[in-house]
């Protein structure tokens, strides 16, 4: 038939106008479905990266394990002991410096970046324990350490000789060889921070120690060597990089006095960084591009599918905590994924409830909306958390790492709740602690505790430890807390599995709901799920009772999940009359109906009056 006839017809047919209105209305059905699954899908929160999925563990690389009877532990020990991590659940490992170094503060003095001290191993050992460890999936930062080298660094040397290229490559000034102080600056070590080298007849400088002169960053070409150093182990295929000390890297050109806390005091006693308020040595104007420099390196091999670079960075200024919220990405321009929290590790001056939840807001109120949060209470510097605020409060302590939104940070030994040790003069290894005892890092630097075996399990070859073991190994140990469902480690492990299964604890909203001078509690919760976590941690000095009756939205009769006193698992408790002894943490599963609604943030129902999305980074106050 022809076209013409066709058409002629096809406009009398009896059903045009009902095809006509089901066609637009399949149009306008397909539209509005599109647009919704953009939609859902431009709201929905992102997926969560490696990082935040995992805690970060912590390794001490002399103290971990020692695979060849020397007395330090090595690259090897670490690849022998890789089932550890896979039993807590972790997936991120953080390893302390071994690049080749003259160790005067233990591998933070580097002379080589491109190579394995041979304490530690060799490049092959390195290699080996990385591709062990993706085959397992897990994932490893580096610790790196860009402020400064070791005076025996070929670059150090180039430079006092006055090579044409490498003459600019630290920062020198004139001085006077007598009196070798251009300023008052001084080292984060005590005394003044130049000083003066023979060969180039001028002074250096070094914020940390002398035998670590300062890079200077303000000459391209060390630029160009510290990006050619991030592609170096990149392309060997680690996960991320720890930066270290990054608020030192640039300092001011004027090399003006620094002004003094106390003024009235004589200058000859300016000896310590306290005595100085540091305007002109840390945070300088250029930091942040350098920082955001080394960030794009990285993106560039972030494109591999599956394989982010993770970047954190160490900064840490207490009352200053703007600065430190600056090393998070902006929306515009990528920084670091975090910037190490380190507000925890003043838990100890005040255990208390109110304590605590005052250094956690102090991060959460002031987090840059969309970022992540992330906790540390103990590291390489800093005394172990089971010393300074007692053995009982740890497991409390690790369900408040556990439970926080955000990626949790774990020193070696945390997860068995190791202890310093006594050092006396004569053992000290820490430059930190060669003429005061009391300011050596070494009593948390202790080897790690395997069994209760020779050396601890550290070393069972030898018996050499370039540390004392603690005298408690015998009970305090992994083994042995793999045996008992009650340990520190069992906890550790159970809420580590909790945390990575349970959404509203990966996340969630978190919300204060009760704070007093004994109790800090929070819920976790999330949107769509009618299951919810209440969170109540006593940090004070005695048992302790806490009424929730007033939130009329959480069930009459609570049961506890888990408790860190063993015997009071699966227990139940009325609202109005939580019991916690002193150090006792509570995990308690309820469930809610409860539904946050941003739009309307009157219908809030805490009685702390702040609320977090865990996994978005924002505050909304009711």
């Amino acid at each position: 038939m022809p076209k013409e006839v066709l058409l002629l017809y096809s406009s009398q047919a009896r059903y045009k106008v009902l095809r006509e209105v089901l066609f637009w209305l399949t149009v306008a059905c397909t539209v509005a479905l599109v647009a919704l699954t953009i939609t859902v899908i431009a709201l929905s929160p992102r997926c969560l990266s490696w990082w935040q999925m995992s805690p970060v563990y912590q390794i001490y690389p002399r103290s971990f394990k020692d695979s060849n009877g020397d007395g330090v532990g090595d690259l090897k020990g670490i690849l022998e002991q890789l089932d550890h991590f896979q039993y807590l659940n972790i997936k991120a490992i953080w390893i302390s410096p071994f690049y080749r170094s003259p160790m005067k503060d233990f591998g933070y003095d580097v002379e080589d970046f491109r190579d394995i001290d041979p304490l530690f191993g060799t490049m092959q050992d390195f290699e080996e324990l990385l591709a062990e460890m993706h085959k397992r999936d897990l994932k490893l930062i580096m610790d790196f350490i860009p402020n400064h080298t070791s005076d025996k660094h070929l670059w150090f040397n180039l430079s006092r000789s006055r090579d044409e290229k490498y003459k600019d490559y630290y920062v020198w000034t004139d001085c006077n060889a007598s009196n070798p102080k251009p300023n008052n600056w001084v080292s984060i070590f005590g005394n003044s921070s130049w000083t003066y080298d023979e060969v180039r007849g001028q002074c250096y400088y070094h914020q940390f120690l002398k035998e670590q002169p300062d890079l200077n960053f303000r000459n391209p070409d060390v630029r160009r060597e510290i990006s050619d150093l991030i592609h170096f182990w990149l392309e060997k295929g680690v996960d991320g990089f720890r930066m270290d000390a990054v608020k030192h890297i640039l300092e001011a050109e004027h090399l003006r006095d620094e002004q003094q806390v106390d003024p009235n005091k004589p200058p000859e006693e300016v000896t310590t960084e306290w005595d100085l308020h540091h305007d002109f040595t840390t945070t300088q104007i250029g930091l942040h591009d350098l920082l955001r420099e080394w960030r794009a390196e990285m993106d560039i091999y972030s494109r591999e599918p599956g394989r982010y670079r993770f970047l954190v960075t160490e900064s840490y200024d207490y009352h200053e905590v703007e600065k430190t919220m600056m090393y998070y990405s902006t929306p515009l321009v990528k920084e670091s994924d975090i910037p190490f929290n380190f507000y925890l590790l003043d838990l100890p001056q005040n255990t208390s409830g109110l304590w605590t939840k005052h250094l956690v807001d102090l991060w959460m109120s002031n987090m840059p909306k969309g970022q992540w949060a992330n906790w540390v209470v103990g590291n390489h510097d800093k005394p172990r958390i089971s010393t300074s605020v007692g053995i009982s409060y740890v497991p409390a302590i690790n369900m408040l790492l556990l439970t926080l939104p955000g990626t949790p940070t774990t020193y070696y030994g945390e997860e068995i709740g190791m202890e310093n040790i006594n050092i006396t003069q004569d053992q000290v290894q820490d430059p930190a602690g060669r003429y005061n005892v009391s300011l050596s890092r070494d009593p948390q630097r202790s080897p790690m505790q395997w069994s209760d075996g020779m050396n601890a399990g550290f070393n069972p070859k030898t018996n050499l430890t370039w540390l004392p073991v603690h005298p408690h190994y015998k009970t305090v140990n992994v083994e042995a807390q793999m045996k008992d469902e009650s340990s520190v480690l069992a906890q550790y492990r159970n809420l580590n599995t909790l945390r990575e299964s349970e959404l509203p604890l990966h996340r969630g909203w978190f919300c204060y709901i009760h704070t007093d001078a004994s109790v800090f509690s929070y819920l976790r919760e999330l949107d769509g799920l009618n299951r919810a976590f209440l969170v109540v941690l006593n940090f004070g000095k005695e048992a302790a009772v806490t009424n929730l009756s007033n939130i009329k939205e959480l069930p009459s009769q609570l049961n506890v999940l888990m408790s860190t006193v063993h015997m009071n698992n699966g227990k139940s408790m009325s609202k109005s009359e939580i019991k916690t002894k002193a150090g006792e943490g509570l995990l308690i599963q309820f469930s809610s109906k409860i539904k946050f609604n941003q739009d309307h943030e009157d219908q809030c129902y805490i009685s702390e009056k702040a609320c977090y999305l865990g996994a978005m980074g924002i505050l909304y106050k009711c």
